[in-house]
């Protein structure tokens, strides 16, 4: 795959923002530590460097090898990169004396094909301590804001530009046309990521890759192993073996109704039953990673024996996700863990399997257009994400097969309410959530004291931030009264109305 663009992290929270705006242009990139960056940058048209939580000035300010790529190939800097140009390129980076995060406006903006196209005032989005108070050797001012002078710089003779504030983000409102400017006008990087292009060229990726051996894949009735299935399918035939789970955490039919959804995409596909197998290893735990740990090391044990059955099984195939990947990395080594993704990682020793991840440099928005230009289902495409380890994540503390029975009625009733009501295709992910605690209530006569549920609904783009959703009134006044009066064990409804950050989708 022709790489085009090279986005070094230094840790900022926006990083992921910039590889989506550059997909959004149908240009390929992708994200790298910028202290595990290719010895080879023979395949990439343009670099960027991202924001930090850095400062330049610190003891602790993060230092790139620039050596092949300043002044040889078209860079951009963002925010703490072009501070860094500054600071360590002959101009001058100090404490800035105003407050310089969020909203800005462009009072001047210079002649160049860098700004072409965007108006007079833009709206920017700056975030930052430091500022820029003298530009590097032979920096030329491109923009200034009422408060930072030195907002945008090109260093002359050079196909070098940086900027002090973040195009990346929903509020700066010329964003999208300046990476343009940048990428496609002045790197001559072409726009031709799409999902045709991108199907045909990892077919052929994959053909190349496992010749005539075999892949067990891991289907999990989701968008991302569904589409990685059938790009599989498309690329080996026969030789690929799907193994569909039940690990007694699914939602409520859904073993069976997975099945039959498969039954006419001409997928092979095996069903396998490992609910006590779940149960044993969950019995007792409460903590979330050990969950987690418990539930990823079975689905390796089923699938170690279900790829024993399949002669000749030499592959692992997996619906792994660029997020996935993205939160499984730093710029400073392993990232502080907020939750373990059970399919990034190596596989055990005993597994004799190599790995095939077709989606792996994809966004979940991409793996859906990528579906659709497979023929896929656009209700299957629809489908909301569903967590890896089911219903034990939604369960809080210990996990027994009644109270995911309990969770499993009132997910229905939620889930269902929300496709009777047109509410479901506005929402990226929903579920509900049983909480580890009883409240009293009232029923006819008879005091209760029986369990919470708290339902989640959010709206999202792929998963890396995440706002609630404001359902009407009246439809959750439904949805409360139908589980109160439908699922025994049950008298309290909550709706949580947090987002990420600082929570999270899940609640463990």
């Amino acid at each position: 795959m022709q790489h085009n663009v090279l986005i070094l992290d230094f840790g900022s929270q926006y990083t992921q923002l910039i590889a989506r705006r550059v997909r959004e242009l149908n240009i390929f990139c992708e994200i790298l530590p910028y202290n595990d960056m290719p010895k080879d940058l023979t395949e990439y048209k343009a670099v960027i460097l991202s924001g930090s939580p850095y400062s330049v000035r610190s003891e602790e300010a993060l230092h790139p090898d620039l050596s092949n790529i300043k002044g040889k190939m078209p860079l951009l800097a963002v925010c703490y990169g072009a501070q860094y140009l500054a600071h360590f390129f002959g101009g001058e980076v100090a404490p800035s004396d105003t407050r310089e995060y969020g909203r800005a406006n462009l009072d001047f903006i210079a002649e160049d094909d860098f700004f072409k196209g965007i108006p007079h005032n833009s709206q920017v989005w700056m975030s930052h301590s430091d500022t820029i108070k003298q530009l590097p050797t032979n920096g030329v001012l491109l923009a200034s804001t009422k408060d930072v002078k030195n907002a945008a710089y090109k260093v002359e003779g050079e196909q070098t530009y940086a900027i002090q504030f973040h195009p990346e983000v929903y509020h700066s409102t010329d964003g999208a046309q300046l990476l343009k400017n940048f990428l496609v006008d002045i790197a001559g990087v072409s726009q031709d990521f799409t999902p045709n292009a991108f199907v045909e060229e990892t077919i052929t990726d994959l053909r190349n890759k496992i010749g005539s051996e075999k892949v067990v894949l891991a289907l999990s009735g989701g968008v991302d192993s569904t589409v990685a299935a059938v790009l599989l399918h498309k690329a080996i035939g026969e030789n690929l073996h799907c193994i569909f789970v039940n690990n007694g955490l699914l939602r409520k039919n859904e073993f069976q109704n997975v099945l039959n959804q498969y039954n006419g995409m001409g997928l092979n596909v095996k069903g396998v039953d490992a609910t006590d197998r779940f149960m044993e290893a969950l019995a007792g735990l409460e903590d979330p990673e050990q969950k987690r740990k418990a539930i990823g090391k079975s689905f390796i044990d089923v699938f170690d024996d279900e790829s024993k059955l399949i002669e000749d099984a030499t592959f692992l195939g997996q619906g792994t996700i660029y997020p996935d990947v993205i939160e499984s990395i730093s710029v400073k080594g392993p990232s502080a863990t907020i939750k373990s993704h059970h399919n990034v990682g190596g596989l055990p020793d005993f597994m004799k399997l190599k790995v095939v991840e077709p989606l792996r440099m994809l966004f979940k928005d991409e793996v859906r257009r990528v579906g659709a230009s497979l023929g896929i289902d656009p209700e299957l495409l629809g489908r909301h994400p569903f967590p890896g380890p089911g219903l034990a994540i939604r369960i809080l503390g210990d996990i027994t097969q009644e109270k995911v029975r309990l969770l499993q009625e009132v997910d229905a009733i939620f889930i269902e309410g929300l496709k009777e009501h047109g509410l479901y295709n506005s929402v990226w992910q929903a579920g509900a959530i049983l909480l580890p605690v009883n409240s009293v209530g009232v029923m006819g006569d008879e005091r209760t004291y029986e369990k919470v549920v708290a339902l989640r609904a959010v709206a999202s783009t792929d998963g890396m931030t995440a706002d609630w959703v404001h359902l009407p009134y009246e439809f959750l006044m439904e949805i409360s009264n139908k589980i109160i009066n439908r699922v025994k064990g049950v008298n309290r409804v909550v709706y949580d109305i947090s987002s990420k950050p600082p929570a999270t989708i899940e609640w463990e």
